[in-house]
C-alpha cells in the first residue's frame, strides 16, 4: 500500500481513537468498561501505559496534518522509504514530549490539581498554565522553534536514504516540540481528552506554521492567553 494511503489511514485512526476517548469521558458509567480508558485515580503501569498511549496518538492526530506540505512533497521526489523515515523520526520526537507529558499527568492528578477527568482542578494552575502559554509566544525559542518549523524544505532536500530521513523527521521534530510544547499544556485547562479543545489547538498550529503573518499571528494569540489568564485568575480569586 503507498505510504501516502497508510499516513491518512493513521491520521483517520489516530481522530477516531480520539473521538471514542472523547465520548468514553463525557459517558463515564460505560467509558469505565473501556480497555483502553485508564482508571480514575491510583494508576498502576498498565494505566500509564494507557496514559501514554492517549497522549503519543494525541500528539501524531494533532502534529501529522501540519506537515503534510513536508510530507507529500516527499512522497513525491522521495519516495517511500525516505517519506517514512522522516513521519518516524517525526513521530519519535512527539513520542518523548508525550512520555514527559504523561508524567506531568500522573504528577498533577497526584496532587489533585488535575481531577480524574482530565481537566484542571485548580484556578491558579490553570491561571499559570494560560500565562506560560502566552508569555512563550514572545519568547527568542518560540521565535527561533517557529522559524524552523516554518522552513523545513531542507528535511526534503537532504534525505537521500531512509536513515537520514528519519534524522531529519527527528529534527525537525524537536523544532516542532520545541515550538509548540507549552499550546499542548494548554489542554489540562479545558480537559486532556476535550474534542474541541484538541481540534482548535491543531487548526492553530496549522495556522501558525503556514499561514501569511503568522508571527503577528503568534503574538496576538499570546496576548489573548495573557488577557485570559488574568480575567481567569481574577474571576477564581475568592
Amino acid at each position: 500500500m503507498p505510504v501516502g494511503a497508510v499516513l491518512g489511514l493513521f491520521i483517520g485512526g489516530a481522530w477516531t481513537y480520539l473521538v471514542y476517548m472523547d465520548w468514553g469521558m463525557r459517558h463515564m458509567d460505560v467509558g469505565m468498561d473501556m480497555w483502553i480508558m485508564p482508571q480514575m485515580v491510583d494508576w498502576d503501569a498498565t494505566d500509564l501505559g494507557l496514559v501514554l498511549l492517549m497522549w503519543a496518538v494525541m500528539m501524531a492526530a494533532m502534529m501529522l496534518p501540519s506537515v503534510l506540505p513536508v510530507i507529500l512533497v516527499l512522497i513525491r521526489f522521495g519516495g517511500s522509504a525516505q517519506t517514512a523515515g522522516f513521519i518516524t523520526g517525526y513521530l519519535v520526537a512527539w513520542g518523548g514530549f508525550s512520555v514527559a507529558a504523561t508524567l506531568v499527568h500522573w504528577a498533577l492528578l497526584e496532587a489533585a490539581l488535575v481531577s480524574p477527568m482530565m481537566e484542571s482542578a485548580s484556578v491558579p494552575l490553570s491561571a499559570a498554565v494560560l500565562a506560560i502559554a502566552g508569555l512563550f509566544q514572545f519568547t527568542p525559542l518560540k521565535h527561533a522553534c517557529l522559524v524552523r518549523c516554518r522552513s523545513p524544505w531542507g528535511a526534503v532536500l537532504n534525505p537521500s536514504s531512509a536513515t537520514i530521513a528519519t534524522r531529519e523527521g527527528l529534527r525537525h521534530g524537536a523544532f516542532c516540540v520545541g515550538c509548540c510544547w507549552v499550546l499542548m499544556a494548554l489542554l489540562f485547562v479545558a480537559g486532556v481528552m476535550n474534542l474541541l479543545w484538541i481540534a482548535v489547538i491543531a487548526a492553530y498550529v496549522i495556522a501558525e506554521k503556514w499561514a501569511p503573518g503568522a508571527e503577528w499571528f503568534s503574538r496576538a494569540v499570546g496576548v489573548l492567553l495573557c488577557l485570559a489568564a488574568v480575567v481567569l485568575f481574577g474571576v477564581g480569586a475568592p
